[in-house]
């Protein structure tokens, strides 16, 4: 139980603070201190990131800094991807699952470090 609100409290304040998806705290943190599958943490995962992103998108919206017509597009297009991804996790064993969502970490933090590399990305802020 403590490691659930351990999880849930740091999730909460990375995407509160970096916009990235409590999933890439909740997801890692199911499985090492919860004990959860892969495929048991990542299901839990998409249902817990729900009022994160409710009460991040309401804050953040009270400072302008939400595009809702991007949003929307992004969500509506999310939804046909959500369901073929959970079609292609069910059909995946949990290790390549997992191998998976490391390498997608692993991918994300090595953009990062590029863009910072050369000198951050250009932000458009409307």
């Amino acid at each position: 139980m403590i490691g659930a609100i351990v999880i849930g409290l740091a999730a909460g304040i990375v995407a509160g603070l970096l916009g990235v998806g409590g999933g890439v705290l909740f997801v890692p943190g199911l499985v090492l201190f919860v004990g959860l599958s892969q495929h048991h943490a990542e299901a839990t995962s998409l249902l817990a990131i729900v009022p994160v992103a409710i009460v991040g998108t309401y804050r953040q919206d009270r400072y302008g800094n939400v595009r809702r017509g991007d949003a929307l597009l992004l969500g509506l297009l999310s939804v046909a991807g959500a369901a073929g991804g959970v079609a292609l996790a069910n059909a995946l064993s949990g290790a390549i699952l997992r191998d998976a969502f490391a390498v997608l970490l692993l991918v994300v933090a090595a953009q990062l470090v590029h863009r910072t590399m050369r000198g951050g990305a250009a932000q458009k802020k409307s």
